[in-house]
């Protein structure tokens, strides 16, 4: 299952439709470097495969509408047979038209002869300033240039404009064909979790279920974990970001797993908590059921017309009523909210975008206020309470215990879909995994 190369020609009307009488220069990412001569596995920036479909590195995009040497040009390295040997078969020149759709491809090293033969005609640059200084630097030189020109020809770029505004918006509204990627990226993490619900058990290392997982994820053909995956045991569970998954687990424990794959370049991101090799406790099964009553209010609203906010304050408000009944918190509904204090507890916000990027891009806020929701886009719910194992104030029987629940949601015209619904999560259906 890959994205069509079709989509990729409808995005590059649609871009450069929006980008007008401008031209639009896209690097590749960089290779990045491990230790000495090892560099970490090759990943195409985001932006750049999201037009092109092209995973190469050292290659540039272009896009030049009514450009009369094409419109759709790639730089990208030459094809080298003794190179290739190495480091794996290069698309090169040929390739770059054939199977990429490009109506003009160069090798890389003839960047700097016909990119500024380009940028000459036009006023507009966009290109996006970032991580690439060497790239930067070159751009920098370029629209220089191209200013110095100016009184003599009475055309070039003078100015350097942020494809990432017109980019984002795009990416934020998943087509047809990135909803059924993300759709097998969440089936992949939906077998991954039931499976560590299986096998975790009491002596066993947090290492154990993270290969678990992401054997799981490669051995169903995703490229690897979107990101770290979190293996979190006992009070591990209380740290947001927990990562190194070193800690022998111990059994009635909860463990907070929050992992999920990449395929064909889109994230899924899940998490779930759950007793190892046994049932929940009375303690455990109060404050997970707490979470899950505040997960499954915040995910009941998502529909059109409202936004992010809404669905964060929607969930925290069933969160501060179940702490108060829980005796964790002190005073009204409202004073907790007002003062905050609830933060002690619950210290993030519910949602975030999710595409390529595990938190993807686009703009939370439009015309200075919340962006309301569009059928397309797809955020996560993820409500959460964390307590510390060292907080005194807290009902000890509590203390160390962290539960986070989280799922995919796309918004719908009429509603919302939990792409994530076949992962376990309601509590008959986790004890029947983990008493197995």
């Amino acid at each position: 299952m890959k994205i069509p190369r079709e989509v990729f020609v409808g995005r590059r009307k649609r871009f450069m439709a929006a980008i007008e009488d401008g031209v639009a220069v896209l690097p590749s990412a960089p290779v990045s470097v491990r230790s000495n001569d090892v560099e970490y596995i090759y990943r195409q920036d985001n932006d750049f495969y999201y037009l092109t479909g092209f995973a190469e590195p050292e290659s540039v995009a272009v896009f030049a509408p009514g450009n009369p040497d094409g419109e759709f040009i790639l730089f990208v390295r030459p094809r080298d047979r003794e190179r290739e040997i190495w480091t794996g078969r290069r698309a090169g020149v040929e390739g770059a038209v054939a199977d990429f759709g490009a109506d003009r491809a160069y090798q890389i090293d003839e960047l700097d002869r016909v990119l500024p033969e380009i940028l000459a005609r036009v006023e507009k640059i966009y290109y996006p300033l970032g991580n690439n200084e060497p790239m930067n630097q070159r751009m920098v030189g370029w629209l220089r240039q191209c200013q110095a020109m100016r009184p003599r020809s009475g055309a070039g770029a003078n100015s350097l404009l942020d494809p990432r505004e017109i980019l984002h918006e795009m990416r934020l509204f998943k087509e047809p064909e990135e909803l059924e990627v993300m759709r097998r990226a969440i089936a992949i993490s939906n077998l991954a979790h039931q499976r560590a619900m299986r096998e975790a058990r009491g002596g066993k290392g947090e290492w154990t279920v993270e290969a678990a997982i992401e054997y799981t994820f490669r051995s169903e053909g995703a490229a690897g974990p979107s990101y770290p995956s979190i293996v979190a045991s006992g009070p591990n569970a209380t740290i947001l970001h927990y990562i190194h998954n070193d800690r022998e687990m111990r059994r009635g424990e909860l463990l907070l797993i929050d992992a999920g794959c990449e395929y064909d370049f889109y994230a899924s991101d899940i998490t779930r908590t759950f007793p190892i090799g046994a049932r929940f406790s009375p303690v455990q099964r109060d404050l997970y059921q707490l979470v899950l009553d505040a997960q499954l209010k915040g995910i009941e609203i998502v529909r059109p017309g409202i936004s992010i906010d809404d669905v964060h304050e929607a969930a925290l408000k069933v969160l501060v009523e179940g702490m108060r009944s829980l005796k964790m918190l002190e005073g009204s509904a409202d004073e907790i909210l007002a003062k905050g204090t609830y933060r002690r507890f619950y210290m993030h916000r519910t949602s975030h975008w999710l595409g390529m990027d595990v938190h993807d891009v686009g703009n939370y806020r439009k015309g200075g206020k919340p962006r309301l929701l569009e059928p397309g886009m797809v955020l996560t719910c993820e409500p959460g309470i964390y307590i510390a194992p060292d907080d005194e104030e807290a009902p000890e029987e509590m203390r160390g215990i962290g539960i986070r629940i989280e799922d995919d949601v796309l918004v719908t015209p009429d509603g919302h879909e939990v792409l994530s619904a076949a992962v376990p999560k309601q509590i008959s259906e986790i004890e029947a995994l983990t008493t197995a």
